[in-house]
């Protein structure tokens, strides 16, 4: 079958026409909506149930191309309401409906072309249902197959007339049918489109074969409608081998590339094949041939490592040399590169500057030696030798290397720095300059070498045994350029950054100068003076939008208004407060198209439920700070209203943390949280209280951005509102687990309870989405916090970050840190990752041991494998262990880490998780399993 045209494949607006009339306040007409289909996707369907039952409502679809088809088929899924079943049932209610179709060579339907009636549609049946809806009863669709053709143009409208049905269109599937290529007796044949009942496919004999008879003609077989291949009886013609020569497929374990009079050859070494009439071999598991390698080339495997490192160190340039790996793959093109890492203790390795040289290459090394220049003296370098062959990046995996650490002489000096000028005339300048750090080594002289602005080919050199020198001769109020280098009985070492210095111009005494002087300080101080004025009074401060009486004054304040016709919808992602969220494109006129996400008003809303809408915007366009979400505008002239924001690919932190359970280092961990912090301190200097801060509501973006989302969502929140994380409290529902006790018991929201909320998302974070305190109850969560209890720290949470929680938690809101000594306290741990290794329970006299880490649950709890999956939160699994054979306990407790990832537990953090609770079950005796 070849689909033209399938309505369950998209997602957006299917734009067809309807008449009479195409106005969204008249529910009689057809209404396009979103629905889900029986698999639970997202797909386009038209529903009508007219009031009136003698009216006559069509439904075109756009043009359908026939391609080279002459018949083609229509499928129909579509539910019918029982007459009965209506409430104002009357002699004009109809079960049926009437399908027609309309050809053209072009697409020239309008709105009113061609006329809406059955000539010049042709029509093609009258659809009847065979199962009926009635309330109450099994809903249940139908599907309806009709054909069409023959099709002379290229191509066709599909035209639904309703007269008094209440039905839905759920979708429609069109395609026609085909023949596929054939290999028969000898004779081949290509792929066949029919254009009646039964159409004759003529064929061709294979290389080496011939037609057979009296009067040898092509081989012929019947294409049939339903695209089947038959014999044809009027053909009697066959295709025998030609002479003695016959086609026979080659045996297991021989192939012939292509079909002739060659014969079967035996497979390359590492390779095999598994049918019969192979015309390639495959290679064995762990072998591979390169793209560029013909079929007959033997299957090989990338190199081992390089053995035995020779480096020879010359002040700053190493030589290295190599001897070759011991299995290179069973290739020739042997290559090798080099990766160098300048490293620091404390501070790790980072890839060496790109001043570095290599001789001759740093990569497609034919030869087993490199000479690398342009290296710092006395610092630590890792050089990294990969071997490379044919089928190292086919293979997959990474190639082989071997490493070695060198330091730098430590006899070469390091660069002069701090260059200054002492004094200065018309024609002279004395320079001064920091003497460099000498632990082993002792200077014995400087050189200074000097230009002209401008003459960089014109250096003059001096030399002097302190670290100053006067320059003499020089020319009036002139700039010259200076660089200084030191040396040792090692030689010298590099020159400094270039330094720019001026002579003075004439008659400048130094009283004029001291003027001079006194007068541009005077200036700068005024400067500063306005400056620091400008920012006081000129701080922006967030306005809250509730204090407009017209909602619409407040977005077009604050929001951009867009132009409906810049926005593409792709797909539906998700469902917010007031209807659906959407990914799709913003292409606005001269700038570059980007990905934006989209919530929707859905309709019947009220002006109220308009008005929360809008607000969010307008509190987003207040804001610009790279850690917090980014409003790209609104749409407010046109129906659905929308808001338009910049789209995180990686959605929600709380799920993004679930799904990469064990995946990320805590340095990635803290900078995630120096994000939120950051937005959080650019609100709070807003004097913007968020009041729902939880890793639900923070966005993270493919670069591991985290950005603060959901401004104002928790003021909307009801007592109506069925969101189990929100809790009825005066005046409204608050997130219990997320929320300070002062804002729980009085109200009392301030930026002092974002940072209690701050530490929580800390807490979601360290643990990777784990649900704050777990399966207690929000009025169990309350008790504990009036009793002081605070979480105890995740799992190898570094113990300075869960410190910074306990401090978030301070039961007094004055204690609490403001977020800009969050900010502060971060960087310091970033700046410090050996800090992150200090791991443990808090102990400052805070928490009381009401609720302890809990490890996970033990088998001896369990009645099965999928109660004990779901118990430590890995239930995803559950499919994976039963088709493995891992049913039972006794199975279970003797499981390893290559039967996890041959269940198919990869993540190391997931892989920790079940081994952790396995072992737990093994220290309390296996007499404790049931089984």
């Amino acid at each position: 079958k070849k689909v033209v045209m399938n309505t369950k494949l998209e997602t957006s607006d299917l734009r067809w026409t309807t008449y009479p009339n195409t106005d969204p306040e008249v529910s009689s007409n057809w209404e396009e909506m979103s629905g889900l289909d029986e698999e639970g996707n997202s797909v386009r369907t038209f529903q009508i149930c007219p009031s009136d039952g003698s009216a006559s409502h069509w439904l075109r679809t756009r043009l359908i191309p026939r391609r080279s088809a002459s018949v083609l088929y229509v499928e129909i899924r579509f539910t019918v309401m029982e007459c009965s079943s209506l409430p104002s049932s009357s002699r004009t209610c109809k079960e049926t409906f009437n399908l027609y179709y309309y050809q053209s060579d072009e697409d020239t339907a309008t709105p009113t072309h061609p006329a809406w009636m059955e000539n010049p549609y042709t029509k093609v049946d009258t659809v009847a249902a065979d199962y009926l809806l009635r309330r109450g009863g099994e809903r249940k669709s139908n599907v309806k197959t009709v054909r069409l053709g023959p099709l002379t143009k290229k191509g066709f409208y599909l035209a639904f007339q309703a007269q008094g049905v209440c039905m839905a269109l759920l979708s429609v599937r069109v395609y026609f049918k085909k023949c596929p290529a054939l290999t028969h007796t000898f004779s081949s044949f290509p792929e066949t489109v029919p254009h009646s009942l039964v159409q004759q496919a003529e064929g061709k004999c294979v290389p080496y074969s011939a037609p057979s008879g009296l009067m040898p003609r092509p081989p012929t077989m019947l294409c049939g409608e339903d695209g089947s291949l038959q014999d044809s009886p009027a053909s009697g013609t066959s295709c025998p081998g030609q002479g003695d020569i016959q086609c026979v497929s080659c045996a297991v374990g021989q192939y012939k590339a292509s079909m002739g009079a060659s014969v079967c050859r035996g497979c390359p070494m590492n390779s095999n094949t598994y049918t019969l009439g192979a015309v390639a071999c495959s290679c064995r598991t762990g072998y591979y041939r390169a793209p560029t390698d013909p079929p007959d080339t033997a299957c090989s495997k990338p190199p081992s490592a390089p053995r035995n490192i020779v480096p020879q160190v010359n002040d700053t340039v190493v030589t290295l040399e190599w001897s070759e790996p011991l299995d290179r793959g069973g290739r020739l093109d042997l290559s090798y590169s080099v990766e160098c890492a300048q490293c620091a203790p404390g501070r790790g390795c980072v890839p060496c500057a790109e001043s570095v040289s290599y001789r001759p290459a740093q990569t497609g090394l034919m030869h087993r030696r490199v000479v690398i220049h342009g290296l710092l003296p006395h610092t630590h370098y890792t050089f990294t030798i990969i071997t490379i062959n044919g089928v190292t990046s086919t293979s997959g995996t990474q190639p082989a290397t071997a490493t070695i650490n060198i330091t730098t002489s430590t006899d070469v000096p390091v660069p002069v720095s701090g260059i200054r000028r002492t004094k200065a005339s018309e024609t002279s300048m004395t320079l001064s300059w920091d003497v460099p750090a000498q632990p082993h080594y002792t200077i014995l002289d400087y050189e200074l070498r000097f230009c002209s602005q401008g003459e960089d080919d014109m250096w003059q050199y001096i030399t002097s045994k302190g670290n100053s020198l006067a320059l003499t001769d020089l020319s009036r109020a002139s700039q010259y350029r200076v660089q200084v280098r030191a040396r040792t009985k090692a030689g010298y070492g590099h020159f400094s950054n270039t330094a720019t210095f001026s002579t003075l111009p004439d008659g400048t005494e130094p009283n004029a100068r001291l003027i001079v002087t006194g007068v541009l300080v005077a200036t700068g101080l005024l400067i500063l003076i306005i400056v620091v004025t400008l920012a006081v009074f000129c701080v922006k401060v967030y306005i809250d939008p509730f204090t407009y009486e017209d909602p619409n004054e407040a977005v077009r304040e604050f929001a951009k208004e867009i132009d409906v016709s810049f926005v593409k919808i792709e797909e539906v992602i998700g469902a917010g407060e007031f209807g659906e969220v959407c990914r799709g494109r913003l292409r606005v006129p001269g700038k570059k198209e980007n990905y934006v996400a989209i919530k929707t008003l859905k309709g019947g809303y009220t002006d109220k439920q308009r008005r929360d809408f809008l607000s969010e915007a307008s509190i987003m366009g207040q804001f610009q700070h790279p850690n917090i979400i980014h409003l790209e505008g609104v749409i407010t002239a046109s129906c659905p209203a929308m808001i338009l924001t910049e789209y995180m690919e990686n959605g929600a932190l709380d799920s993004f943390l679930r799904l990469n359970d064990g995946q990320f280092t805590p340095i990635q961990l803290v900078g995630m949280l120096r994000g939120i912090a950051s937005g959080m301190k650019y609100l709070a200097e807003m004097s913007y209280v968020h009041r729902d801060l939880a890793a639900r509501n923070i966005l993270v973006n493919s670069n591991l951005v985290c950005k603060v989302s959901d401004f104002g969502l928790s003021r909307f929140l009801t007592e109506n509102s069925s969101d189990p994380t929100y809790t009825s409290s005066l005046g409204g529902k608050i997130p219990i687990r997320w929320t300070a006790p002062e804002a729980i018991a009085f109200r009392k929201f301030t930026s002092a309870s974002d940072v209690w909320s701050y530490g929580i998302v800390m807490w979601e974070v360290m643990s990777f989405g784990e649900r704050p305190y777990w399966d207690m109850s929000n009025q169990d969560v309350i008790n504990a916090i009036e009793q002081d209890y605070r979480l105890p720290p995740p799992p190898e949470c570094p113990a300075p970050l869960h410190q910074l929680m306990l401090d978030c938690w301070q039961r007094d809101r004055g204690s609490r840190p403001r977020f800009s000594h969050i900010v502060s306290a971060l960087d310091k741990l970033i700046r410090n990752p050996a800090s992150l290794k200090l791991t443990g329970q808090s102990h400052d006299g805070l928490s009381p041991p009401l609720l302890d880490q809990r490890p996970p649950p033990p088998l001896s709890q369990c009645s099965s494998v999928a109660e004990w999956l779901r118990l430590i939160k890995m239930e995803r699994y559950e499919e994976n262990f039963i088709q493995a054979g891992f049913t039972s306990f006794e199975l279970i407790s003797q499981i390893s880490t290559e039967d996890l990832l041959r269940v198919g537990v990869t993540l190391a953090g997931h892989q920790k998780k079940i081994l952790s609770s396995i072992q737990t079950m093994r220290v309390q005796g296996k007499n404790s399993l049931r089984y």
